[in-house]
């Protein structure tokens, strides 16, 4: 038995134990999403599942089945801090289960609509119902009463990668490639791993305020790089202040520090002695640079704000500027920075496909003109284009 077989049959050996806990245990874990950043802590009721009396044998025989074949009711995910706004804001109306007639809750638009629900046929259904019962989940009807409930932990792309492998987790989040994250083979991971990619990021450089109010909005990849190599340690010799550069990293083994590396030095194991201070969470990289003058970083898009400023990057000249309207923008899917962000489920022996029911039903949430709006565009994100959530549904399990 090889070292990948014994993990993933101690994964099946460990959903197969949940599920034989039963509803005591799931309890005392469902029903919150991680609150640090990015979105709101949730709760919701953990029995989950549907309005029948849970004493009668026919409803005990439905749910040990559903056990037997899905794990338990509790739909797990952790990992990324660039991921988590889009995956916990994605749990928190999952687990409200809200109809879209609450059009302040749910975000519409001017005319009171709820971008891109139409479009999905069921204009009355409340949002878990609808995308559970694409998968045979029966509804609840029930506002705060989803059919299963959703917990997203916050951590980074490497724990969330480790967790997710280790069977601690159904879903991992990563905005780097869990090949780099895991010292995996490409082979490794398609035998082992299904890759849900859910949107992108166009990663910016970011300066402190006082950094862009004295001129520098631009630099070039070949500065950055410097930057961080410590061979530029003053902002004078880029036509700034003449202010000590404070230069702040991502911790290693997150997918921001992975990604970074790998698209601005060429390789995810490159040094960057340059770095003064690293940061596990991309909302740790903002608060160090709002209170430190003279500071540079790499986070996410969708922890920027006025005192933590993305630059616009030349590289090997052609600009990315900062704003979507532009030429070329750091929005673009050629900037060299865009990554990918993802949602990685395993393959098991109960679960070939890599993706069960509760998993696709959570995960095709997003993957709608909707889910894309809501969760990753209302994010800062960048939504995939058309022929890229046609791909990614293509991973997912046939409806029932």
């Amino acid at each position: 038995m090889t070292a990948d077989q014994k993990r993933h049959d101690d994964v099946v050996s460990r959903r197969k134990f949940i599920a034989a806990s039963g509803a005591a245990g799931i309890a005392g874990l469902a029903g919150c999403t991680g609150g640090q950043d990015g979105g709101n802590e949730t709760t919701a009721d953990e029995s989950g599942g549907n309005d029948e009396e849970s004493g009668s044998d026919e409803t005990q025989s439905q749910d040990t089945e559903q056990s037997s074949n899905e794990g338990p009711s509790l739909l797990t995910a952790e990992g990324s801090s660039t991921v988590y706004p889009i995956s916990n804001k994605g749990a928190s109306y999952w687990v409200s289960n809200a109809p879209p007639s609450d059009g302040e809750y749910w975000g519409a638009n001017d005319e009171g609509s709820v971008p891109g629900w139409d479009e999905l046929g069921q204009p009355d259904m409340k949002i878990a119902d609808y995308f559970a019962s694409l998968y045979g989940f029966e509804t609840t009807g029930k506002r705060s009463k989803p059919p299963f409930v959703v917990n997203v932990g916050l951590s980074h792309s490497g724990t969330g990668c480790k967790a997710v492998r280790d069977g601690l987790v159904d879903i991992g989040n990563s905005s780097g490639p869990i090949t780099a994250e895991l010292g995996i083979s490409e082979s490794e991971r398609d035998e082992n791993y299904v890759d849900h990619v859910v949107g992108r990021d166009g990663q910016p450089v970011v300066v402190s305020s006082d950094v862009s109010d004295a001129g520098v909005t631009q630099l070039t990849g070949e500065q950055i790089r410097k930057i961080y190599q410590d061979e530029i340690t003053n902002w004078s010799e880029l036509g700034g202040p003449d202010q000590e550069i404070y230069c702040v990293g991502r911790a290693e083994g997150s997918g921001t520090d992975t990604s970074f590396r790998l698209n601005m030095l060429g390789d995810a194991n490159a040094a960057m002695p340059g770095v003064d201070t690293r940061q596990g969470q991309n909302h740790g990289v903002r608060q160090v640079i709002q209170q430190n003058d003279g500071a540079i970083g790499y986070m996410a898009l969708a922890f920027t704000n006025d005192q933590v400023r993305p630059v616009a990057i030349d590289f090997d000249g052609t600009v990315y500027k900062t704003s979507r309207d532009a030429d070329h923008t750091i929005f673009d899917s050629d900037y060299p920075l865009n990554r990918d962000l993802h949602m990685y489920t395993t393959i098991t022996d109960d679960t070939p496909s890599g993706t069960d029911r509760r998993e696709a039903a959570f995960i095709n949430m997003f993957l709608t003109s909707f889910g894309q709006q809501l969760f990753v565009e209302d994010n800062n994100y960048i939504p995939l284009p058309t022929k890229d959530i046609e791909s990614e549904k293509a991973k997912l399990p046939e409806q029932a």
